[in-house]
């Protein structure tokens, strides 16, 4: 009960900080603006409470909002439940489909995730002192290339997935024609990681945000470059999100 009530008011918390600033929507919806058109199909992979998947419907995109933690997946439901446009799966995404834990921090949804290895990476680390993942829940697992056969080849795909990134793109077998996908500074290699297997699948071109700045870096570069840039990051940098765009 005290856990549920931990997370109610998390929820609550990111509601106000995710809807609540204009500027910060406005923000988002010229980044994402570059690579979403009305009429696209975006898949939103970790969509928390769903703060990308309004972005995306401003810009007139129909998505597909993927959450595998209940309670997340519940907002989402009374957000967009009755949205035609969004189609929302209560799952994790992954290498391939099957069952895993989920680690729960009830007092940040945000950050549970199905990597212990993100989780263990996390527990002390400058800046995440204060994070305790202190339940879980078995979810069921899907990957990209299910989700495509399910719904269509999107557009673009939003990957969050608190330090499983890799290991979903592992689970796409073609590139779609563009992506972002959240990287850390205590888990560095796995977005190193992510980089090598969108070279494979065939992106040319990166850039990256850092934080939740809104604004992708000058130019675009090659998979060289963003991996010297991620390299080069100081570990106060703490995340942000890389993007790539195939061909």
């Amino acid at each position: 009960m005290l856990a549920a009530i931990r997370t109610a008011c998390a929820i609550v918390r990111s509601l106000r900080i995710y809807y609540g600033d204009r500027a910060r929507a406005a923000a988002m919806d010229r980044l994402y603006g570059d690579f979403v058109q009305a009429g696209d199909l975006v898949f939103d992979i970790g969509a928390h409470v769903g703060d990308r998947t309004a972005s995306f419907r401003r810009l007139g995109a129909r998505v597909v909002a993927v959450e595998p933690q209940r309670a997340m997946a519940g907002v989402l439901k009374f957000l967009y439940g009755l949205n035609r446009k969004v189609l929302i799966e209560e799952v994790a995404v992954g290498r391939e489909p099957g069952r895993v834990r989920m680690l729960i921090n009830a007092d940040n949804p945000t950050v549970s995730s199905v990597s212990e290895v993100f989780v263990d990476a996390a527990s002390g680390a400058p800046g995440w002192e204060a994070q305790r993942w202190t339940g879980s829940a078995e979810v069921e697992v899907t990957t990209l290339d299910a989700l495509i056969a399910k719904y269509g080849r999107p557009a673009f795909i939003k990957l969050d997935v608190e330090g499983f990134e890799a290991e979903a793109l592992c689970g796409m077998s073609a590139a779609v024609r563009g992506l972002s996908f959240e990287f850390t500074m205590i888990q560095r290699q796995v977005a190193l990681a992510c980089v090598e297997r969108c070279k494979m699948l065939g992106y040319t071109r990166f850039n990256a945000a850092l934080g939740e700045s809104q604004a992708l870096l000058s130019e675009w570069v090659s998979a060289d470059g963003i991996t010297r840039w991620l390299m080069e990051l100081p570990q106060s940098a703490n995340s942000g999100d890389v993007y790539a765009l195939a061909g």
